[in-house]
């Protein structure tokens, strides 16, 4: 789990110009597990339009939203993931957002 002073030092790099989805992910990962969903949400999406074929942002982008209880939107950014995973041969990241997928469908 990612501390506060973790948290500032990425921070600090985003404040400086140094924006990259990576930094994104990183970032909405850190917000995410604090509970701070609203904060991680536009951190990955950040991540998704710096870096749209980043399988790992859609796969946080549609955690968060399912989190936040948007469920339409947390199915497309799913959608949009397990293709862009599909495209790049990321198997792994493939099949998680497929199970996450489909318990939201379920519901």
């Amino acid at each position: 789990m990612m501390d506060d002073k973790a948290i500032a030092g990425l921070e600090a790099l985003l404040a400086k110009g140094q924006d990259n989805a990576l930094l994104r992910l990183s970032l909405g990962n850190a917000y995410l597990q604090k509970q701070q969903v609203e904060i991680a949400l536009i951190h990955y999406a950040q991540a998704t339009q710096l870096d749209p074929s980043y399988s790992a942002a859609w796969k946080g982008y549609g955690k968060a939203l399912a989190e936040n209880q948007q469920i339409e939107e947390a199915i497309q950014a799913y959608t949009t993931g397990i293709t862009v995973a599909e495209q790049k041969g990321d198997k792994q990241t493939m099949k998680e957002m497929q199970v996450f997928l489909k318990r939201l469908q379920k519901l």
